[in-house]
Order: C-alpha cells, then sequence, then structure tokens
C-alpha cells in the first residue's frame, strides 16, 4: 500500500495486460460465486500507486460489439489495483443502464480497463475557447454544473467520430443538460488523459488501444 499517485507514463503493456486479467478475474468471481477476489500481493509495485480507472465490458454479438456496463473513479482515491476490482464488479453489477452480467453472458464479454490522469480544470475565459483547448483522441472530459455532472471517456467521441462541439453536446446530455450547455460561463470542464488496454476477443489477447489526437 502506498500513497503515491501513479503516473501514466509509469504504464507499460504488461501492466496493462495484468489490469484486464484482473478485471476479468474480478467479474467472473463476482457473478459466479458472488465473492471479491483478494487484492494481489504479487503485482507491480506500481499498480499499488493511486489513480483513477474506468472498467468497460462489451458483449460481442454476431461480428460486433455493445456496450454492456461501465463504471469508474475518475480521482485517484486508492491503489489502481483496488480500483480496477471494485470498477470491474460494479461495471458488471451495478450499471443503473444495465441488468447484472449473467454467468452464461462471460464467454462473450470483452473487458476493457481505461486508467486514468487526474482531471484538471480546463481555463477559458470564453466558453468558445474549449473548441480549440480540447482535442479529440486525447482528452475524456467532465462537465459540472449546480449538482449536475457527467463524464465521457477519450475514447468515446473517436468511437462515434465526433468533433469537438458534438463531444461537448453529448457530454452536456450525458450529465441531464441541454446540448448547448457548455457555452455557459458558470459551467465547469474537466479533461483528462487515459492508458486504454482491452481484450481483443472475449478471454483473448489484451492489446492497447491506440487513440490518435485529431484538433477539428
Amino acid at each position: 500500500m502506498t500513497n503515491e499517485f501513479l503516473s501514466l507514463d509509469e504504464l507499460t503493456d504488461k501492466h496493462g495486460e495484468f489490469l484486464v486479467k484482473l478485471a476479468r478475474m474480478s467479474v467472473e468471481e463476482w457473478v459466479n460465486f458472488g465473492r471479491r477476489i483478494p487484492t494481489p500481493s504479487n503485482a507491480p509495485k506500481v499498480l499499488y500507486k493511486k489513480a483513477g480507472a474506468f472498467v468497460t465490458l462489451n458483449i460481442r454479438l454476431n461480428e460486433h460489439e455493445e456496450l454492456r456496463g461501465c463504471i469508474g473513479t475518475l480521482y485517484p482515491v486508492q491503489p489502481l489495483i483496488d480500483t480496477v476490482i471494485d470498477r470491474a464488479i460494479d461495471a458488471a453489477t451495478n450499471d443503473p443502464r444495465f441488468p447484472p452480467v449473467s454467468p452464461d453472458e462471460l464467454n462473450k464479454i470483452i473487458v476493457e480497463v481505461s486508467v486514468l490522469s487526474p482531471p484538471k480544470l480546463v481555463q477559458v475565459n470564453n466558453p468558445e475557447e474549449y473548441l480549440e483547448k480540447i482535442v479529440i483522441g486525447r482528452d475524456g472530459l467532465i462537465i459540472e454544473w449546480k449538482g449536475f455532472a457527467g463524464t465521457l471517456l477519450p475514447q468515446v467521441p473517436v468511437e462515434f467520430g465526433w468533433n469537438v462541439e458534438e463531444f461537448l453536446q453529448n457530454l452536456c446530455m450525458k450529465a441531464g443538460l441541454p446540448p448547448n450547455w457548455w457555452r455557459r460561463k458558470d459551467v465547469k470542464i474537466y479533461a483528462y488523459q487515459a492508458r486504454i488496454w482491452k481484450e481483443e476477443t472475449p478471454k483473448g489477447k489484451v492489446k492497447r488501444v491506440e487513440l490518435k489526437p485529431k484538433r477539428d
């Protein structure tokens, strides 16, 4: 256990593979037996540093994937290794958009882990500056306004082919706000980056997901 915070640059693909396999083990143990796996004592030391992370579960249907659950922790409040275990269980059982994952779905699930940098406020004098400061494929975003909040991971606008304005509009809607609410001066928008690893197939090889930063 450590109070140190993780830098994304410390992570290698071997660390990413470890985390994805850990997330899968966590899901399978909970779905099959209702137990949380113990925190491993033999993991690479860097994984005991604190970091935010999201675990995403997609289900393979024929030749395409559909979201099956996604829950995460945005801020570095506990060791990364525990964040991944706990959020994997939550993604499988506590995403309000979906029923809990069933045992017969486990062989169709593709596991993805996104490790996050600490969010930082995007400083602007005019909200239109967001269009220049936010980069698709680099930034995940958080919006906050008077008790409303929402986030979208950096891979989301890439997957949907959004530009920055569309990214901001969908971020607003994720938070339950009108699409153009990001233009209000009393809205706060935070950006973070991620390292992402994902199974190529259910229980298959783990690969790093490379996002290519793109400005409008």
